[in-house]
C-alpha cells in the first residue's frame, strides 16, 4: 500500500521517526520503520500457526512458538518486498520516498508527492500486488519439490498469505492498491485526477461494507460459526477502508482547489533598508511608506533578511533608536527566497520544506515583489475550502 502525501495547510516535513516506530534497516536508500502494533501481530501469528507446528512435529512444546514466531519474521519480510516494489517504481519515476513501516495491517509506503500522470499511478500501485503474486507463486512451486517438515509448512503458509495480500490488494477501491489501479484508469479516460479518486474512493466505502458482510459469510454459505475474533477483525478492516478512502476523496477535492492560491496577490509591500539602518528609523520609514514588511539589503541593494515583526514588537521603544535593523532580521536561508510568480501545490510544498514566518518573494529579473507570510497563506487556504 501506497501514502502519496497529499499537500494541506502548510504542512511540515517529517522530523524523525513517527512515535511508536523503531528503525530496521533500509531499503534502496529508504528507512524501514516497524510500529509498536506489529510485535502484537507477529505473537498472533506465531499462536495461531502453533498448532499446525505441532501437528509437522510433535515434541517441540515452547520452541513450536519460537517457530511461529520465525514465520511471521519470514511473512513480513515478504510484505517488506511487495512495499520495496512501490519504493522502487516511485523512485524510478523521480520521487523521494521517505519511508516503508510495517504494522498491524501490513505495510506502508511513504512518497513524498502524489503521482503527477495516470500512467506513473498505475505502475507505482500495481507493481505491489503483482510482487506478492509472484512471491505466492513462487513459494506455491517450492511447495512441491520441497520433503514433509517444518520449512514445507512455512512455504504453504508464505504462499497462501502471499496470494491472498495479492489479490486483495486488487479490490478496486482505495486505500489499497486496487483502488489506485482503478484511478488510473478513471484518471486516463476522464483526464481528471480528482474524479478518478472519487470514483476509487466510493470503490473503498463499498468494500469496507462488503467486509461487514463476512461473519454472515461464513455462517450462511460456508456453514462456519463466526467468532467474536472474526466480528472484531471485520469491524477493524472496514474501518480502515472507510477511513482511508474518506481521507483520499478529501485531499483531492482539496487538491482541486489548490490552483486558487496564488503568492502574488498575497504578498506584503516591503521596504528596503540598509542593515544598519537604526531600527526606530526603518520602522519610520515602513508607517510613511505604508509598507507592511521591511526587508534588509546590503550596499549594492543584494537583499539579506526579513525583519521579525514579533521581534520588533518586542524590543522597547527607548532601545529601537540603538540598534541596527539586521539585529531582528531573518537571515535569507535556502528556500526562504521564492519566486513572485509561485502558487497551487507547488507553493504549498516550498512552504512545507522550508517552515517560516516569512518568504521574500522576488521577479524574475531579481527585483523584490514583496513578502508572503504564512499567516497570510494560512487564511488564503481556508477561503478556498
Amino acid at each position: 500500500m501506497t501514502d502519496p502525501r497529499a499537500p494541506g495547510q502548510a504542512q511540515q516535513p517529517r522530523q524523525g521517526r513517527p512515535a511508536g516506530t523503531m528503525r530496521i534497516g533500509s531499503v534502496a536508500g529508504i528507512d524501514v520503520l516497524v510500529t509498536s502494533s506489529w510485535f502484537i501481530i507477529a505473537a498472533l501469528i506465531s499462536f495461531s500457526i502453533a498448532p499446525r507446528i505441532e501437528q509437522v512435529e510433535p515434541g517441540l512444546g515452547a520452541w513450536k512458538y519460537v517457530a511461529g514466531l520465525v514465520f511471521a519474521v519470514v511473512l513480513y519480510l515478504s510484505v517488506l518486498l511487495h512495499e520495496a516494489s512501490h519504493a522502487v517504481m516511485a523512485q524510478r519515476f523521480g520521487f523521494r520516498v521517505n519511508s516503508i513501516t510495517l504494522h498491524f495491517l501490513g505495510g506502508m509506503t511513504e512518497i513524498d508527492a502524489p503521482a503527477r500522470s495516470p500512467r506513473q499511478e498505475f505502475w507505482i500501485a500495481v507493481v505491489g500486488p503483482l510482487t506478492s503474486i509472484g512471491v505466492g507463486l513462487a513459494a506455491v512451486a517450492a511447495w512441491f519439490v520441497l520433503p514433509e517438515g517444518l520449512v514445507r509448512v512455512a512455504v504453504e503458509g508464505l504462499a497462501g498469505a502471499n496470494l491472498l495480500i495479492g489479490v486483495l490488494n486488487l479490490v478496486p477501491g482505495l486505500p489499497l492498491d486496487g483502488g489506485r489501479v482503478l484511478k488510473a484508469a478513471v484518471w486516463r479516460f476522464s483526464g481528471d485526477s480528482t474524479t478518478g479518486t472519487v470514483v476509487a474512493g466510493w470503490g473503498g466505502r463499498l468494500t469496507a461494507l462488503a467486509v461487514l458482510t463476512w461473519p454472515l459469510v461464513q455462517y450462511e454459505v460456508l456453514g462456519v460459526t463466526p467468532t467474536l475474533f472474526d466480528y472484531l477483525l471485520v469491524i477493524v478492516l472496514a474501518l480502515f477502508l472507510w477511513t482511508g478512502a474518506t481521507a483520499s476523496m478529501a485531499h483531492a477535492k482539496l487538491r482541486r482547489r489548490l490552483p486558487l492560491l496564488v503568492a502574488r496577490p498575497l504578498a506584503r509591500r516591503a521596504l528596503a533598508v540598509p542593515e544598519d539602518t537604526p531600527l526606530a528609523e526603518a520602522v519610520r520609514r515602513a508607517e510613511e511608506a505604508g509598507a507592511g514588511s521591511i526587508v534588509t539589503v546590503t550596499a549594492s541593494g543584494t537583499p539579506t533578511g526579513i525583519v521579525n515583526e514579533t521581534a520588533v514588537l518586542a524590543t522597547p521603544e527607548e532601545r529601537r533608536p540603538w540598534i541596527a535593523v539586521s539585529a531582528v532580521a531573518r537571515t535569507l536561508d535556502d528556500g526562504l527566497t521564492l519566486p513572485a510568480t509561485i502558487a497551487g501545490e507547488e507553493l504549498v510544498m516550498a512552504i512545507s520544506q522550508h517552515p517560516a514566518e516569512e518568504y521574500l518573494l522576488v521577479e524574475a529579473d531579481g527585483s523584490v515583489l514583496g513578502v508572503l507570510a504564512t499567516a497570510d497563506v494560512d487564511k488564503a487556504f481556508r477561503a478556498a475550502h
